[in-house]
């Protein structure tokens, strides 16, 4: 259970009106950990955590809340204190104490990193390459199949899911700034300050990980390429399938759902199904998500510009003031407009930039297509014979489990040695009959258990050497 022992209330240091400036600790302190300045080799002691806290709130506000008095704390120090008390108490940090000099050190516990790390990485500006992970799906099951390294299928594995998550997060990111854009309108900002920060969104945002996802790096660009690694490894050798899948097996145990079903199949089947998801579902609704936003861009951005190109033209309070003037003089001035708006402004065009183009005439296209007429006798006999070897060398599903019905009779029970063959679709039947253990005819209705009898037949009538096959008819518990 998450919720157990000192992790009981872990959220609680997040629903007070200090949870802004806990979270800014949390922020502050693992940037001194983890961060690129970080000292790894350095634990903090108590006094050094509460310089860290003291300088994180300064950085964050007080939210307003009712839930504790106004002013509790003397001075910033003795709120770092109580703020690290909570997180040590709840479960974000933890207290070690060291034997030989009995001092204290205050590190991140493990889930009180990995929540932290995400509340860092939101408001994070760093540079992430989230589109290279199409790419590394494809180097990583490029090595798998090289090198034989399961460690580079779990990679690959773990890629393709990031593939999905990079989507959702790029589609929630677009369509919160299109809320953003529009709440910054309704609070009637000036133009300059939405179409700057529109722009430096498509500069900064869109050009660096948005254009390369949709071109250099599109998923419908390497799809090609990773679905032929999948079918090269499908295709590996026995012993190298059997070796990949020991391991797997061994490494990670917790995948080893039944002891029948195959680990490398179901990460390789996982892999096509999220690389197909995303390339038909995933990739159209990003591009959906992003002409809906720069559309609303557009419509918003024309709207502040017609509202800002008429703001000097006051035309309800012209009417006003013409409302109030005696008719004569209201007369008078709407005259006075009438002949001013007469006018006639005549523009001539310039000869200079006139310039006489000489029409392209287009090549022909010749799409009439050549009859070669009826195909003579000796065609057609080459056709009719292929057609008839192909109807008597075809077998299909049904004909597989008539011919085992009859085979069987009223027995459960038979020998691959006791088939009857009095027929050339008897003789098609017999050499296709272990097909008939697949899940596709189980599906059907028939269950068919197929063992090995442990003998081989040799020199029979049509076959030179086979193995001996047990064929037994399970009971369908769901009929």
């Amino acid at each position: 259970m998450f919720f157990s022992n000192e992790r009981l209330q872990f959220f609680r240091p997040l629903t007070s009106k200090y949870r802004e400036q806990t979270i800014e600790c949390l922020r502050l302190l693992h940037a001194r950990l983890y961060g690129a300045s970080a000292d790894y080799g350095e634990s903090l002691k108590r006094e050094q955590v509460v310089d860290v806290f003291c300088e994180a709130l300064q950085r964050a506000p007080l939210l307003e809340g009712d839930d504790e008095e106004h002013g509790r704390f003397r001075n910033s120090r003795e709120q770092a204190g109580w703020i690290l008390n909570s997180l040590v108490e709840h479960g974000w940090l933890e207290r070690q104490v060291d034997q030989a000099t009995f001092q204290s050190t205050y590190p991140f516990s493990r889930l009180g990193r990995l929540f932290t790390q995400s509340l860092a990485e939101a408001l994070s500006h760093s540079v992430r390459t989230r589109h290279r992970n199409t790419r590394n799906t494809l180097n990583a099951l490029s090595a798998f199949a090289e090198r034989g390294e399961v460690y580079d299928l779990l990679d690959a594995h773990e890629y393709s899911e990031r593939i999905i998550a990079d989507f959702t997060d790029i589609i929630a990111e677009l369509e919160e700034r299109k809320r953003q854009l529009v709440r910054e309108v309704e609070d009637r900002q000036l133009i300059q300050e939405a179409s700057d920060q529109f722009f430096e969104f498509m500069e900064k945002r869109f050009q660096p990980d948005l254009a390369i996802r949709l071109s250099a790096d599109s998923v419908e660009r390497h799809r090609e390429q990773l679905l032929l690694q999948i079918e090269r490894i499908r295709r590996m050798p026995d012993e190298w399938k059997a070796q990949a899948e020991r391991e797997l097996r061994r490494l990670a145990p917790d995948l080893v759902l039944d002891q029948r079903s195959s680990v490398l199949w179901r990460l390789l089947d996982s892999i096509d199904s999220r690389l197909r998801n995303a390339a038909d579902i995933m990739l159209p609704a990003l591009r959906k998500t992003l002409q809906s936003f720069t559309q609303r861009a557009d419509i918003i951005i024309r709207q502040l510009s017609y509202l800002h190109s008429q703001q000097h033209t006051d035309i309800v309070g012209l009417c006003r003031e013409l409302a109030s003037l005696p008719a004569d003089e209201q007369a008078a001035r709407l005259e006075a407009a009438g002949q001013s708006m007469a006018s006639v402004n005549l523009g001539l065009v310039d000869p200079g930039q006139v310039r006489l183009r000489e029409r392209q005439q287009r090549p022909p296209v010749h799409s009439l297509m050549q009859d070669h007429g009826i195909p003579d006798d000796d065609t057609l006999h080459d056709l009719a014979v292929q057609r008839l070897l192909d109807q008597a060398f075809n077998i299909n599903a049904g004909s597989l489990r008539n011919y085992l019905h009859a085979a069987l009779g009223e027995q459960r029970r038979i020998d691959s040695r006791d088939l009857p063959i009095n027929s050339a679709s008897d003789l098609l039947a017999a050499s296709h009959l272990i097909a008939l253990a697949s899940a596709e005819h189980a599906a059907r209705g028939l269950r068919v258990r197929i063992e090995r009898s442990g003998e081989v037949l040799r020199d029979e009538s049509y076959f030179s050497r086979r193995d001996g096959f047990i064929i037994e008819l399970e009971p369908d518990h769901h009929a």
